[in-house]
């Protein structure tokens, strides 16, 4: 499946030159009808844009943001986004932006560092937390959404009245890269999972890409062929691969923030969504009010509706209604506390993945 590119990737000493080119063309409004608003960037986190995933689902939020509030604004792109995190900040700061929201979690340690340099900007990290009185952060709680991604593959691994389905019961994995952002829905997964169907057998592996296709198909592949029937993709635009490899084998995948379920229609079992979209459009839109929440960190999950799986329009009658139900009950348990989802950042490694 061919990755699509919204902009070129550029090295950092050239991004800049995007953030006027792309620019929104509403005028600048103001929070009190006399002081002007500044613009706002969207920082791009690896993969980049075209991945119709994480980084899409946040730039279609920042576009809709910037129209509902009157703003101009601009997603920066690098080449590489991790080893020149702080360069691509300070140029940010330097060209005046009002607020930055920044999507790349390998950002948190500089992040804070630079804010104190550019106090008059406002900061958004996403996916990680950073500490400063003009820095907001969003958490989402990817490892709940993932328990429920678990739950279904484990039951549905075992319809084997569904063509889709094999013999075997065994599901798979893919995350981009081996960190704990990553495995925070790989553990979540395992655990739902596991919740269901002790015995399942769950394949693992890391693409250590979010912009292959290529090699999502190829990881993909190699579980389908171990007996795998379901996989879940964590990889970003790599998930694209893993999606065609589901539908060339006829098995299913799982996708990954923005609703996927449409890009193989009948072939995405579901998608767990993470909602940066809304995160994106509610930071910006306190900006905007004079609200920012800086010093603060947005914690969204289940019962904030900032993850979930999508609406199994293609596959619903695959599933059934029982299953459905039953995830149903499973989410709200979950959001009522009678069930407990493990999440590595702040609990370490369970014995059941112990990480690599």
């Amino acid at each position: 499946m061919k990755k699509r590119l919204a902009l070129v990737l550029v090295p950092v000493a050239a991004s800049l030159l995007l953030l006027t080119a792309c620019s929104n063309s509403a005028t600048p409004s103001s929070t009190t009808g006399s002081s002007k608003l500044g613009r706002a960037a969207l920082v791009v986190a690896q993969g980049g844009l075209g991945d119709e995933s994480y980084n899409d689902l946040a730039y279609s939020g920042f576009k809709k943001a910037l129209a509902s509030n009157n703003l101009k604004g601009s997603p920066i792109e690098s080449a590489d986004v991790v080893a020149q995190g702080e360069q691509i900040l300070r140029r940010a700061g330097d060209a005046n932006f009002g607020v930055v929201v920044d999507l790349e979690y390998s950002h948190a340690e500089v992040l804070p560092k630079v804010a104190t340099a550019y106090p008059k900007t406002k900061w958004v990290l996403v996916n990680a937390e950073a500490k400063g009185s003009n820095v907001a952060s969003v958490l989402f709680q990817e490892q709940e959404g993932s328990y429920l991604a678990g739950a279904l593959a484990a039951i549905q691994t075992q319809n084997t009245s569904d063509p889709k389905i094999n013999a075997q019961n065994t599901i798979g994995v893919i995350g981009g890269t081996q960190s704990v952002g990553i495995d925070k829905f790989i553990v979540g997964y395992i655990q739902g999972a596991k919740a269901v169907d002790p015995d399942v057998k769950v394949l693992s592996a890391y693409s250590n890409d979010f912009a292959d296709p290529t090699k999502g198909a190829q990881l993909a592949k190699s579980m389908f062929d171990k007996g795998a029937d379901i996989v879940y993709a964590v990889a970003g635009g790599t998930g694209t691969g893993v999606i065609q490899a589901a539908k060339d084998a006829n098995h299913y995948a799982i996708g990954v923030d923005a609703d996927q379920d449409a890009l193989a229609p009948g072939f995405v079992l579901t998608t767990m969504e993470k909602k940066t979209d809304v995160a994106v459009q509610t930071l910006i839109a306190d900006y905007a009010k004079g609200k920012f929440p800086g010093g603060t960190t947005l914690s969204l999950g289940l019962k904030q509706d900032g993850v979930g799986l999508s609406d199994f329009k293609y596959t619903k009658d695959a599933i059934g209604q029982a299953t459905i139900d039953k995830l149903a009950k499973m989410k709200q348990d979950i959001i009522d506390g009678k069930i407990k989802v493990w999440n590595v950042v702040n609990q370490g490694y369970p014995t059941y993945y112990p990480g690599k």
